[in-house]
Protein backbone atom coordinates (compact mmCIF):
# COMPACT_ATOMS: atom_id res chain seq x y z
CA UNK A 1 0.00 0.00 0.00
CA UNK A 2 1.12 3.27 -1.07
CA UNK A 3 1.73 6.71 0.55
CA UNK A 4 -1.44 8.29 -1.12
CA UNK A 5 -3.72 4.90 -0.41
CA UNK A 6 -2.05 5.11 3.43
CA UNK A 7 -3.05 8.95 4.20
CA UNK A 8 -6.23 8.72 2.44
CA UNK A 9 -7.67 5.91 4.40
CA UNK A 10 -5.99 7.55 7.25
CA UNK A 11 -7.89 10.61 6.85
CA UNK A 12 -11.80 8.68 5.58
CA UNK A 13 -11.46 6.29 8.95
CA UNK A 14 -10.46 9.21 10.95
CA UNK A 15 -13.54 11.84 9.04
CA UNK A 16 -16.38 9.14 9.80
CA UNK A 17 -15.01 7.66 13.29
CA UNK A 18 -16.43 10.53 15.12
CA UNK A 19 -18.63 9.89 17.71
CA UNK A 20 -21.82 11.33 15.89
CA UNK A 21 -20.86 10.96 12.46
CA UNK A 22 -20.40 6.96 13.11
CA UNK A 23 -23.35 7.07 15.58
CA UNK A 24 -25.54 8.27 11.90
CA UNK A 25 -23.76 5.97 9.65
CA UNK A 26 -24.86 2.95 11.77
CA UNK A 27 -28.50 4.37 12.44
CA UNK A 28 -28.93 4.29 7.97
CA UNK A 29 -27.40 0.84 8.10
CA UNK A 30 -24.07 1.67 6.36
CA UNK A 31 -21.21 -0.35 6.44
CA UNK A 32 -18.86 1.04 8.98
CA UNK A 33 -15.45 2.97 7.45
CA UNK A 34 -13.04 0.66 8.60
CA UNK A 35 -9.24 0.47 7.35
CA UNK A 36 -10.18 -3.21 5.78
CA UNK A 37 -13.44 -1.84 4.57
CA UNK A 38 -11.65 1.06 2.00
CA UNK A 39 -8.72 -1.50 1.17
CA UNK A 40 -11.09 -4.30 0.38
CA UNK A 41 -13.61 -2.36 -1.89
CA UNK A 42 -11.94 0.62 -3.66
CA UNK A 43 -9.61 1.00 -6.29
CA UNK A 44 -6.92 2.91 -4.71
CA UNK A 45 -4.47 3.58 -7.97
CA UNK A 46 -7.19 4.79 -9.79
CA UNK A 47 -8.09 7.28 -6.78
CA UNK A 48 -4.41 8.41 -6.92
CA UNK A 49 -3.86 8.30 -10.57
CA UNK A 50 -7.30 11.16 -10.59
CA UNK A 51 -6.17 13.22 -8.11
CA UNK A 52 -2.71 13.68 -9.87
CA UNK A 53 -4.58 14.32 -12.81
CA UNK A 54 -6.95 16.52 -11.23
CA UNK A 55 -4.78 18.78 -9.83
CA UNK A 56 -2.27 18.82 -12.96
CA UNK A 57 -5.55 20.05 -14.77
CA UNK A 58 -6.36 22.73 -12.78
CA UNK A 59 -3.00 23.83 -11.83
CA UNK A 60 -3.45 26.99 -13.53
CA UNK A 61 -7.08 28.31 -12.05
CA UNK A 62 -7.08 31.29 -9.89
CA UNK A 63 -6.32 30.56 -6.45
CA UNK A 64 -5.55 26.79 -7.15
CA UNK A 65 -2.45 27.32 -4.70
CA UNK A 66 -4.87 26.59 -2.08
CA UNK A 67 -6.55 23.66 -3.37
CA UNK A 68 -6.65 20.23 -2.19
CA UNK A 69 -8.00 17.07 -3.73
CA UNK A 70 -8.12 13.75 -2.78
CA UNK A 71 -11.27 10.82 -2.01
CA UNK A 72 -14.74 11.69 -0.83
CA UNK A 73 -17.00 8.70 0.01
CA UNK A 74 -20.30 9.54 -0.67
CA UNK A 75 -22.96 7.47 1.07
CA UNK A 76 -26.05 5.51 -0.65
CA UNK A 77 -28.69 8.47 -0.98
CA UNK A 78 -31.88 6.10 0.07
CA UNK A 79 -29.67 5.63 3.03
CA UNK A 80 -28.14 8.80 4.24
CA UNK A 81 -28.93 12.00 1.77
CA UNK A 82 -26.44 14.71 1.83
CA UNK A 83 -28.33 16.56 -0.50
CA UNK A 84 -30.26 18.26 2.14
CA UNK A 85 -30.25 18.92 5.68
CA UNK A 86 -28.85 16.61 8.33
CA UNK A 87 -29.13 16.01 11.92
CA UNK A 88 -28.10 19.13 13.88
CA UNK A 89 -25.28 16.64 16.08
CA UNK A 90 -23.02 16.16 12.78
CA UNK A 91 -22.60 19.81 12.72
CA UNK A 92 -19.37 21.47 14.18
CA UNK A 93 -21.93 24.13 15.18
CA UNK A 94 -25.03 22.14 16.11
CA UNK A 95 -27.85 24.43 14.80
CA UNK A 96 -30.42 23.54 12.16
CA UNK A 97 -29.39 23.21 8.30
CA UNK A 98 -30.76 26.36 5.95
CA UNK A 99 -32.62 24.92 3.08
CA UNK A 100 -34.03 26.76 0.40
CA UNK A 101 -37.27 24.97 -0.31
CA UNK A 102 -37.26 25.72 -4.12
CA UNK A 103 -34.51 22.94 -4.32
CA UNK A 104 -35.28 19.97 -5.62
CA UNK A 105 -34.14 16.22 -4.72
CA UNK A 106 -31.09 16.90 -6.77
CA UNK A 107 -28.92 15.24 -8.50
CA UNK A 108 -27.23 11.51 -7.12
CA UNK A 109 -24.60 9.53 -7.88
CA UNK A 110 -25.13 5.63 -9.41
CA UNK A 111 -26.95 4.26 -7.07
CA UNK A 112 -26.27 0.54 -6.27
CA UNK A 113 -23.04 0.47 -3.36
CA UNK A 114 -23.30 1.64 0.15
CA UNK A 115 -20.93 3.68 -0.86
CA UNK A 116 -19.22 5.62 -3.56
CA UNK A 117 -15.44 7.29 -3.94
CA UNK A 118 -14.86 10.13 -5.61
CA UNK A 119 -11.93 12.41 -6.36
CA UNK A 120 -12.90 16.06 -5.66
CA UNK A 121 -11.47 19.12 -3.93
CA UNK A 122 -11.55 17.99 0.28
CA UNK A 123 -9.61 20.68 1.96
CA UNK A 124 -11.41 24.51 2.52
CA UNK A 125 -11.61 25.92 -0.71
CA UNK A 126 -12.22 24.54 -4.14
CA UNK A 127 -10.77 26.76 -7.57
CA UNK A 128 -11.95 29.60 -8.99
CA UNK A 129 -13.43 29.34 -12.50
CA UNK A 130 -16.16 31.41 -12.84
CA UNK A 131 -19.63 31.58 -12.60
CA UNK A 132 -22.05 28.81 -13.16
CA UNK A 133 -22.51 30.50 -17.01
CA UNK A 134 -19.35 30.42 -17.52
CA UNK A 135 -18.46 27.02 -16.21
CA UNK A 136 -20.87 25.64 -17.96
CA UNK A 137 -20.13 27.40 -21.28
CA UNK A 138 -16.47 26.01 -21.01
CA UNK A 139 -15.02 23.24 -22.81
CA UNK A 140 -12.05 22.56 -20.72
CA UNK A 141 -13.48 20.45 -17.84
CA UNK A 142 -12.64 16.43 -18.99
CA UNK A 143 -10.36 14.80 -17.01
CA UNK A 144 -9.54 10.92 -17.43
CA UNK A 145 -12.31 10.74 -19.88
CA UNK A 146 -15.55 12.26 -17.71
CA UNK A 147 -16.28 15.57 -17.46
CA UNK A 148 -15.93 17.19 -14.09
CA UNK A 149 -19.01 19.18 -14.12
CA UNK A 150 -21.19 16.35 -13.91
CA UNK A 151 -20.45 15.52 -10.33
CA UNK A 152 -20.28 19.17 -9.21
CA UNK A 153 -23.81 18.43 -7.21
CA UNK A 154 -25.15 18.79 -4.43
CA UNK A 155 -24.97 15.50 -3.04
CA UNK A 156 -20.93 15.31 -3.18
CA UNK A 157 -20.30 18.62 -1.28
CA UNK A 158 -22.89 17.74 1.45
CA UNK A 159 -20.28 14.91 1.63
CA UNK A 160 -17.86 17.10 1.26
CA UNK A 161 -19.37 18.63 4.39
CA UNK A 162 -19.81 15.84 6.34
CA UNK A 163 -16.20 14.25 5.99
CA UNK A 164 -14.57 17.50 6.74
CA UNK A 165 -15.99 17.84 10.41
CA UNK A 166 -15.10 20.59 12.40
CA UNK A 167 -12.81 22.48 9.55
CA UNK A 168 -16.15 22.59 6.91
CA UNK A 169 -15.12 23.76 3.69
CA UNK A 170 -16.60 27.39 2.23
CA UNK A 171 -16.91 28.36 6.05
CA UNK A 172 -16.54 32.13 7.20
CA UNK A 173 -14.27 30.95 10.13
CA UNK A 174 -11.74 30.11 7.37
CA UNK A 175 -8.77 32.46 6.60
CA UNK A 176 -11.59 34.20 3.43
CA UNK A 177 -14.92 33.10 2.93
CA UNK A 178 -16.65 31.15 -0.08
CA UNK A 179 -19.04 29.03 -1.67
CA UNK A 180 -19.47 26.42 -4.17
CA UNK A 181 -21.62 26.27 -7.21
CA UNK A 182 -23.22 23.37 -7.85
CA UNK A 183 -23.01 23.05 -12.00
CA UNK A 184 -24.10 19.32 -12.46
CA UNK A 185 -27.06 21.06 -11.15
CA UNK A 186 -29.89 22.47 -13.50
CA UNK A 187 -30.84 25.59 -12.90
CA UNK A 188 -33.77 26.45 -10.57
CA UNK A 189 -36.20 29.24 -11.63
CA UNK A 190 -33.41 30.60 -13.71
CA UNK A 191 -30.96 30.34 -10.38
CA UNK A 192 -28.09 28.33 -9.86
CA UNK A 193 -27.55 26.23 -6.74
CA UNK A 194 -24.75 26.71 -4.27
CA UNK A 195 -23.51 25.99 -0.90
CA UNK A 196 -21.77 27.87 1.58
CA UNK A 197 -21.33 27.67 5.98
CA UNK A 198 -22.69 31.17 7.22
CA UNK A 199 -22.95 32.21 10.95
CA UNK A 200 -22.53 28.62 11.66
CA UNK A 201 -25.13 27.16 9.42
CA UNK A 202 -24.70 24.41 6.71
CA UNK A 203 -26.35 26.32 3.57
CA UNK A 204 -28.16 24.73 0.45
CA UNK A 205 -28.99 27.66 -1.47
CA UNK A 206 -29.60 29.48 -5.18
CA UNK A 207 -28.32 32.71 -6.60
CA UNK A 208 -27.17 34.43 -9.41
CA UNK A 209 -25.63 32.21 -12.60
CA UNK A 210 -23.72 35.09 -13.62
CA UNK A 211 -21.88 35.83 -10.25
CA UNK A 212 -18.40 35.17 -11.02
CA UNK A 213 -16.64 36.97 -8.07
CA UNK A 214 -13.20 35.55 -6.45
CA UNK A 215 -15.55 33.76 -3.86
CA UNK A 216 -17.64 31.78 -6.10
CA UNK A 217 -15.51 28.05 -6.21
CA UNK A 218 -16.32 25.02 -7.67
CA UNK A 219 -15.17 21.44 -6.92
CA UNK A 220 -14.65 19.19 -10.42
CA UNK A 221 -14.76 15.48 -9.50
CA UNK A 222 -13.88 12.28 -10.94
CA UNK A 223 -16.07 9.45 -10.36
CA UNK A 224 -13.94 5.91 -9.60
Amino acid sequence: MNDFAVSSVDRLVAAWSTTPVAALVRDRSLPAITREYLLDTFAWQDAEDATRALTKHFAGARFADEVEYGVLLVPDPTKLDTRGPLPDEVRPTPSPDVFDERLPAGVALPGGRPWQLVVSVIGSYGPSLGSYNDVIASGDFIVDGQDTRQWMTRQVWGTRVLQCGATPPDCEDNERWTFTLFPGEELVDGQAESGTVLKGKVRFRLGKPDRGIGSARVAPAVLI
